[in-house]
């Protein structure tokens, strides 16, 4: 007698089966030599994110890099041609290479020279930076991480059939680590149909608690607690830190058979409502029929102006648009907020007319909290969740920041730096310091001075600072990066809160007087062109954290007042008799 096929009780994946795009075991061996053989493409980590999500379903019923057509529906209408919603792009870029052609085999390789895959290339075609920008982050503001980010992704995309040789190789939670089909598997063993999913890149709080346990009882299901360890925003906290937090969450303030913990390696794009309708789709794959949509859902915070990117309830509205068609509806709460003589949370639509309320928001959590070493109160994070946060974040005098003086050549931005680093060693910091002049003698020899040059020079800059700022040090970068968009990119790179831009205000006229270089003299001759002011734009900083007058101001007052803007922030502990 045949077996009887058990029809499952979730929701079934977007486009009825989720794509598996893994090569078959008997062809991985003769695939891997003839990969060997073939033109390689080194991909970013987001594209191996993208990658790895493609492979297993997560992406369904998406089963490449998006062509030409895909990639313009989806920009205009949020639907692949086949008419299934799909809010975000998924790409991979390139800048033009005569080896990678129409037809061509190439394979897909991380940035350690792992072989992941091989890409059978059908459809090569140009992309518009002003236009992925403005339909998809709503804004070509350079503050936006994915704005800036796009001024480093290649001219051209790239799509094709994949092959899938191996995913990344994740050595850290390898038991929370889970496919689609296998969360999937597991979710089925729970015996509820209905799951709702949570969404996280921070740390769960005490009201996240309430919030998704509210959730479990409002749809009577079971939680998919499914927190994104791939990309997330430079200022969230580690997912490390993060993912010890949620396990202890989990195994003591749960109710295990209400509860599922898998780790989602997503790259998030941080494009408010439409990443929440994406991040529905990817839930829906994973067996969820509900997501939980918070406030400001996937926002970078604030714009150039100080403003929100996005509206706080804008990605509610679209989830709740489309969760008819998609099939998951969103759970969407308002603002919790703790009410103090009752011991307990409420929306704070729902607070009682004159009752008092206590509320920490994320942004404070990480200043006032986590980067000044100040204990999270317990009514906001359970004391176990606390104690581990607090062992991953030192002291702020013992944390890192990166000050990033830019200006013009011969506004004096050298001179300061020179100071500064004595008047920080005074106060007992070490300094690393990253002069424009030095690192194009060293880590960049052998660039020019075109855009693309500058640019790929002031990344590097960034990106060593990036790493010594992670590492809990003070880096001094003095380099003239004359375009904006670049300058927030590597802000950007940077943990939020740890990156001081210092604009060196000097007139033109006055750097011209002090070049003793005689370089001004040259560009205006026109013996050198490219030059930063003379022939090729500077762009200054829109809102820097300081600006300084180096005409009106010597250059030890000038270090000083940076001196005081990082005592105040608390990076530099003040001298006995400093204010």
């Amino acid at each position: 007698m045949a077996g009887i096929v058990q029809k499952s009780a979730l929701i079934t994946p977007y486009g009825g089966k989720l794509v598996n795009l893994i090569a078959a075991d008997e062809d991985r061996d003769e695939l891997k030599a003839y990969a060997g053989q073939l033109h390689a493409l080194q991909i970013s980590e987001r594209s191996v994110c993208d990658l790895e999500l493609l492979a297993t379903g997560a992406f369904s019923p998406l089963d490449r890099f998006m062509g030409r057509q895909d990639h313009q529906r989806v920009l205009d209408d949020m639907r692949l041609i086949s008419g299934s919603i799909f809010p975000v792009p998924i790409t991979l870029s390139m800048d033009p290479d005569p080896a990678i052609q129409l037809d061509c085999d190439i394979a897909l390789r991380n940035s350690k020279n792992e072989l992941l895959a091989v890409m059978t290339v059908e459809d090569i075609y140009p992309w518009d930076m002003a236009e992925v920008a403005q339909k998809v982050c709503g804004t070509q503001d350079p503050r936006h991480p994915l704005v800036s980010e796009m001024h480093r992704w290649g001219k051209l995309n790239i799509s094709g059939r994949l092959r899938v040789l191996q995913l990344p190789n994740r050595y850290d939670f390898q038991a929370l680590r889970m496919t689609a089909s296998e969360t999937r598997a597991r979710l089925e063993e729970s015996g509820h149909p209905n799951v709702v999913a949570f969404q996280t890149r921070s740390p769960v709080h005490r009201v996240h608690e309430e919030l998704t346990k509210r959730a479990i009882q409002e749809v009577d299901g079971v939680l998919l607690l499914h927190p994104v360890v791939g990309l997330t925003s430079p200022g969230d906290v580690d997912h490390y830190t993060r993912v010890r937090t949620y396990k202890v969450l989990a195994d003591n303030f749960y109710d295990s058979g209400r509860i599922m913990f898998s780790l989602l390696p997503l790259a998030m794009r941080m494009v408010g409502p439409r990443e929440a309708l994406w991040h529905a789709l990817i839930r829906r794959n994973y067996g969820a029929n509900y997501l939980i949509v918070g406030r400001d859902h996937a926002s970078p915070g604030m714009d150039s102006t100080g403003s929100s990117f996005y509206g706080p309830y804008d990605a509610q509205d679209l989830v709740a648009q489309f969760q008819e068609e998609l099939g998951v509806r969103p759970v969407a709460f308002k603002e919790l907020v703790y009410l103090k003589e009752e011991d307990r949370y409420e929306e704070i639509t729902g607070v009682p007319k004159g009752m008092e309320v206590v509320s920490i928001s994320s942004t404070q959590v990480r200043e006032d909290y986590l980067n000044k070493g100040r204990k999270l109160p317990a009514w906001f994070t359970r004391p176990e969740a606390a104690e581990i946060l607090a062992e991953a974040y030192p002291p702020p005098h013992r944390q890192g920041v990166a000050i990033w003086l830019t200006g013009l050549s011969g506004a004096g931005k050298s001179t300061t730096t020179e100071v500064l680093t004595v008047l920080l060693m005074e106060h007992g910091r070490q300094v690393t310091v990253l002069d424009g002049d030095v690192v194009r003698t060293h880590l960049s020899k052998g660039l020019g001075f075109s855009k693309e040059d500058r640019d790929i020079n002031i990344r590097r800059i960034g990106y060593v600072a990036a790493e010594i700022v992670r590492q809990g040090g003070i880096v001094v970068c003095a380099a003239v990066s004359p375009y904006r968009a670049t300058r927030n990119d590597v802000r950007n790179l940077v943990q939020k809160g740890h990156f001081v831009e210092v604009f060196v205000d000097t007139p033109l006229d006055v750097c011209e007087a002090r070049d003793t270089k005689g370089m001004y003299a040259k560009a205006r001759k026109g013996e050198i062109t490219g030059f930063t002011g003379i022939d090729d734009p500077y762009e200054s900083p829109l809102n820097p954290e300081i600006t300084l007058d180096t005409v009106g101001q010597n250059p030890e007052e000038n270090a000083r007042r940076i001196l005081d803007e990082l005592i105040q922030k608390g990076f530099v502990r003040a001298s006995h008799g400093e204010a």
